[in-house]
């Protein structure tokens, strides 16, 4: 009995750290893009934010857990829009996807179209600022958040380290 709480409280412990993904300094913006980029928290911080809504984050059921407030950031779209894709066509970025992969490995996708021709790209945010706090000073950094996503909480990042661009093969 004792080996099998140990266990449980040693599974319990692991499972909790993995809900709290490390606070990142930079990003890398890889895949099929031409020339990979890194983007650091000074140069976020460097840029003109905007003001965010307070977003209720709810998870795929739509129970509440908690609510992002007071915060400022920058379109996703305007960093993705000064990379140039691996493609000559631009009929063929119908095609093109972008993961998010954050510290913890947690995963959020968006399509070409949906960031960079719909109005989810004027509501998907790199937030620079939360509560009064400077993005290098937030815990959760480097956070993406789309307001306008149903369930809000599917596509709240924590920890961006990685935007893979892809195309669907």
């Amino acid at each position: 009995m004792k080996l099998f709480t140990f266990l449980f409280l040693f599974a319990s412990a692991g499972l909790s750290a993995q809900e709290k993904p490390a606070a990142t300094d930079a990003f890398l913006v890889t895949g099929k893009v031409r020339k990979e980029k890194t983007v650091t928290v000074q140069y976020l911080e460097s840029l003109p934010a905007k003001s965010i809504p307070d977003i209720v984050i709810t998870n795929h059921a739509g129970v509440v857990k908690g609510t992002a407030k007071e915060m400022t950031g920058i379109l996703l779209k305007d960093i993705l829009d000064s990379t140039c894709f691996a493609e000559p066509n631009p009929r063929k970025l119908n095609e093109y996807y972008i993961t998010c992969i954050a510290s913890d490995g947690f995963k959020a996708v968006y399509s070409w179209n949906e960031l960079l021709n719909s109005p989810t790209g004027d509501h998907t945010f790199l937030v620079t600022s939360k509560q009064g706090k400077p993005l290098h000073e937030m815990e959760e950094r480097i956070l993406i958040a789309t307001p306008n996503d149903f369930a809000t909480g599917r596509r709240y990042l924590k920890g961006l380290l990685k935007i893979v661009i892809s195309k669907v093969e």
